[in-house]
């Protein structure tokens, strides 16, 4: 099959063992982003695409514009695919979803943004190198408070990096999150209010859905204190439009620590949230390590094998009609 990989901006798949996978295919690998009428001009002839996680949408108009398209593998959750264009147009969608084992790769970044957010570590480090020496004070996180909005796989990995640094952790989110931490013996906040008021660093571990999209609000960051921490490695879009530029702009909270954006990637060094003098910012590497991508990548090539070989897995759209 002719293969295409999108969105391999660091270009380290070809590098890593799992990319042997595909070595029965003729295989392309973008290393640069493209939209619309180039996007499509690029993929003529793919019968095959393999998705970077959410960084490319794929829609209708893409679909119809790839007549010899059969296959779309990725791997997660999809709220960047057209599944109902993908089975209209008869082709193919397979994502493996993740078992138990939780992300460690976003759950360590977490943690690393945390110290960094506390220690002040990038100023600490620009100073530094500036021939600058001991320029401003941190603080140390044993004995403070660590607030973890979500009670999923990621949140409770972190939540044990917490409990190894000495600090105490609170939780808050949906009604059955809130329930089975309180049941596994976990600190709940009494009230929501009361959860971004008390946490030093408050961390947030949610899919974004169009449950959660926006689910944090203005109020919310109004509550937290001026020199509280907000860490978001998860989705930019959990923040209320605008809401997280205005909070900081207001000193609640004093900082933010963050790996995602509206709109990415995010190339312009003069954006307000990235130029922020309270943003600590990564450019959305939470699951950019080899290991993880070879991981990801090696559900991904396997999808696209027994495709190929007639034995379809992972599909969300098993009732499809193939092209013809």
């Amino acid at each position: 099959m002719k293969v295409h990989i999108l969105d391999d901006w660091s270009d380290t798949l070809r590098h890593l063992p799992s990319f042997a996978r595909l070595s029965p295919h003729q295989v392309t690998v973008w290393t640069d982003r493209a939209e619309g009428a180039d996007l499509a001009r690029r993929l003529q002839g793919a019968e095959a695409i393999c998705l970077f996680r959410e960084r490319t949408r794929i829609t209708a108009d893409l679909l119809d514009a790839l007549p010899n398209l059969r296959l779309i593998s990725g791997r997660g959750a999809w709220p960047h695919v057209d599944v109902a264009a993908c089975s209209a147009r008869g082709v193919a969608f397979a994502s493996r979803q993740p078992d138990e084992t939780p992300n460690r790769a976003a759950a360590e970044l977490t943690w690393a943004l945390i110290l960094a957010a506390m220690r002040d570590l990038p100023r600490q480090m620009a100073r530094a190198k500036a021939g600058q020496w001991q320029g401003g004070v941190g603080r140390t996180l044993a004995g403070r408070t660590i607030g973890i909005y979500g009670y999923g796989r990621i949140g409770r990995l972190v939540a044990s990096y917490a409990g190894a640094f000495g600090c105490k952790v609170i939780w808050w989110g949906s009604d059955a999150g809130r329930a089975q931490a309180a049941a596994a013996g976990e600190i709940v906040a009494p009230s929501r209010e009361a959860f971004f008021a008390t946490a030093d660093v408050v961390s947030l571990h949610l899919r974004l859905t169009p449950a959660t999209n926006g689910i944090i609000t203005a109020a919310d960051l109004a509550a937290m204190g001026p020199q509280s921490v907000l860490v978001n490695t998860a989705r930019a879009g959990l923040i209320a439009p605008g809401a997280l530029l205005s909070a900081l702009n207001a000193g609640r909270p004093g900082m933010a620590a963050l790996d995602v954006f509206d709109t990415e990637p995010v190339t312009d060094p003069k954006d307000p949230i990235l130029s922020h003098p309270r943003v600590i910012a990564t450019p959305h590497i939470g699951f950019v390590t080899e290991d993880e991508f070879d991981l990801q990548f090696a559900d991904i090539y396997d999808q696209v094998n027994a495709f190929a070989a007639g034995d379809p897995i992972h599909l969300i759209n098993p009732s499809f009609s193939p092209r013809r």
